[in-house]
């Protein structure tokens, strides 16, 4: 190796010395690209998916000109120019790869941040105080993130992204001071007898500890948004092989979380089938009042509504089992005498995947369970029985009613009422990318197609870039805090594109979804309730489904409430309570339905 003689040291220390003396505006510009990058990472949510990976990549390549340019005036230049660097790198990787991937971008931001947190960390051995605490800060900060990416994906993607962005908006503020402070005439530090001004000094330690409460912030928030803490236990597995007995009672025991004080329930847990036949488990929740006559009561058949995708979604898991799935008139069921029948399906708290908006299988849960709860010694039932929906449940509810006769033709089914009901599932797909936050549900109609019909892949109809947002939003429950960050995952796909990379109600998947629209003859009085003001499930969609079988000869009743969304139909105070009470008494009663089939044309 040759000797560094001093014209040579001089040459190696040329380039260092050009980039710490550049031009203050040089500096200054540098300083506004952070803030301006980083600004576009924090609104974030607001603009397209796509995006984030130019964003992401732009903010490190900047950030790493503002280390270079800056390294001069540290108390480690050597170790700020590789910081730098390394921020320069990743972000060309990430512009020209992982832009175009952004399923792993989470995981390569995480490696980044912790990596570089750690190498930062090493500027604590030099430097005066505040130097050596701002590098120890910003290091720690840069950790905290990184270790955050790990955790949540998709929360890298929404929200230790969005933080990330502020932390580079920190940056380049702090860049653009020091671009001020040249301007004014301050000196770099390798320069005889320079000294950052007391300003500089602090402006970087207040960068540092803003850095620091962000990731303490966003720490905060993981904990606070994590999935609910409800699992499955042993009740929920089968004692034993199946039978193949549908609707076989296999385990029952008292039920007391979010029971009114007025009513004694039951879970339950029976055989049913899939959708292809084969036999699997279901759970529920049987629920009666606690006082009047020992007489056989009838009974309401609940399928709820939507309370999430996952496993640990089913209400009987859930703190409000009964609210969740957004029953309506629970207090007048129990005063009316009748008891409750609450399914949660098949794959909510069992094991298996939920036949989400697949018909045959959550058709089966329900009318399993009421086989199962005649079963029950704990509680005595007429054998009389209306089934009540709502959105999905309406969904299943309608598909219960169609195979009633073919499935379980012993049951006494009174009547199907169907509320706001997710009917028309090629119609309910198409008008998702329209609704706020549809994306949530279209990722729950997703994953059950992906885990029921082998031919309906995630390769042939999702979007690579929106794949980790599905999956996690896939997880989490409606009603737990973490629905939050899905409902963010959500507005940022909804803006510019869908979930879906081909068109949904083409292929194999639009024909699964049109085989699981219900068009069965449902023999029982069916009565359909509908909210004039319902974003979820549009009116005139509804309008265009009943149309369609009335002309094909179902009888029923048809109900359109003006103003009312899709939860305030079910709501208190919602007209259709009263007009579903009084339905259902006339079923039990055995009165001659009046269906209005000219009616609904007309409102079409």
């Amino acid at each position: 190796m040759l000797p560094e003689t001093p014209l040579r040291a001089d040459r190696t220390r040329a380039l260092p010395r050009l980039v710490a003396r550049a031009p203050w505006w040089v500096l200054l510009l540098v300083g506004l690209a952070c803030v301006v990058f980083g600004a576009l990472i924090i609104l974030r949510p607001l603009s397209s998916l796509a995006t984030l990976g130019v964003y992401v990549g732009l903010s490190f390549i900047v950030s790493g000109l503002a280390d270079l340019l800056t390294a001069g005036r540290d108390a480690t230049p050597r170790l700020t120019r590789l910081l730098g660097s390394a921020w320069i790198a990743a972000g060309l990787i990430v512009l020209v790869w992982l832009g175009l991937a952004i399923d792993v971008l989470p995981v390569f931001l995480a490696v980044v941040l912790i990596a570089t947190g750690v190498v930062s960390t090493a500027g604590v051995m030099r430097g005066s105080a505040d130097q050596r605490a701002a590098a120890l800060l910003f290091g720690l900060a840069d950790i905290a993130f990184g270790v955050l990416a790990l955790f949540w994906p998709d929360v890298t993607l929404l929200v230790v992204a969005v933080l990330f962005g502020a932390r580079t908006v920190i940056f380049g503020t702090a860049t653009i001071w020091s671009a001020v402070l040249i301007w004014f005439g301050e000196r770099p530090a390798d320069d005889a007898g320079a000294t950052p001004s007391l300003l500089r000094r602090w402006a970087r330690l207040g960068g540092a500890i803003g850095a620091v409460i962000l990731a303490l912030g966003a720490s905060a928030l993981t904990w606070t948004i994590q999935p609910g803490a409800a699992h499955s236990d042993a009740f929920y597995t089968a004692p034993g092989e199946l039978s193949g007995e549908p609707g076989e009672l296999l385990r029952v025991e008292p039920f007391e979380r979010g029971i009114p004080d007025s009513a004694v329930a039951w879970r339950i847990l029976y055989t049913t089938t899939t959708d292809t036949g084969a036999p699997t488990l279901a759970s529920g929740i049987v629920l009666t009042s606690a006082t009047g006559t020992d007489a056989p009561r009838d009974a309401i058949a609940w399928a709820h509504g939507t309370t999430g995708y996952a496993t640990h979604c089913a209400p009987s898991l859930l703190a409000d089992p009964i609210g969740a799935g957004a029953l309506p008139a629970l207090e007048q069921i129990l005063d009316a005498g009748w008891s409750l029948i609450a399914t949660d399906y098949a794959g909510l708290g069992t094991a298996g995947a939920q036949p989400y908006l697949v018909g045959g299988g959550e058709g089966r849960s329900v009318l399993d369970s009421v086989r199962a709860a005649s079963q029950m010694e704990e509680i005595a039932l007429s054998g009389r029985t209306t089934i009540w929906g709502h959105s999905q449940g309406g969904h299943a509810s309608l598909w219960a009613g169609q195979l009633a006769e073919s499935y379980a033709p012993e049951l006494d089914i009174a009547g199907v009422a169907a509320l706001a009901p997710a009917s028309d599932t090629i119609g309910l797909v198409n008008h998702l990318p329209s609704v706020t936050g549809g994306s949530v549900f279209a990722s729950f109609v997703a994953e059950a197609y992906f885990a029921h019909y082998p031919d309906v892949t995630r390769v042939e109809y999702l979007e690579p870039s929106a794949r980790t947002l599905v999956r996690e939003m896939s997880t989490r429950c409606l009603s737990a805090p973490g629905v939050l960050v899905s409902v963010l995952a959500a507005l940022s796909i909804d803006q510019d594109m869908s979930i879906f990379r081909s068109d949904p109600t083409q292929g194999a998947l639009g024909e699964r979804l049109r085989a699981n629209t219900p068009r069965g003859d449902i023999r029982s009085p069916l009565f359909v309730g509908q909210g004039g003001a319902d974003p979820l499930v549009d009116p005139a969609m509804q309008r265009a489904y009943l149309a369609e079988r009335c002309a094909s000869g179902q009888e029923l009743e048809y109900r359109e409430y003006a103003g009312l969304d899709h939860m305030g139909i079910v709501g208190p105070g919602s007209p259709l309570i009263g007009d579903l009470l009084s339905w259902t008494q006339d079923r039990f009663s055995g009165e001659p339905a009046t269906p209005n089939c000219a009616e609904a044309e007309a409102a079409r």
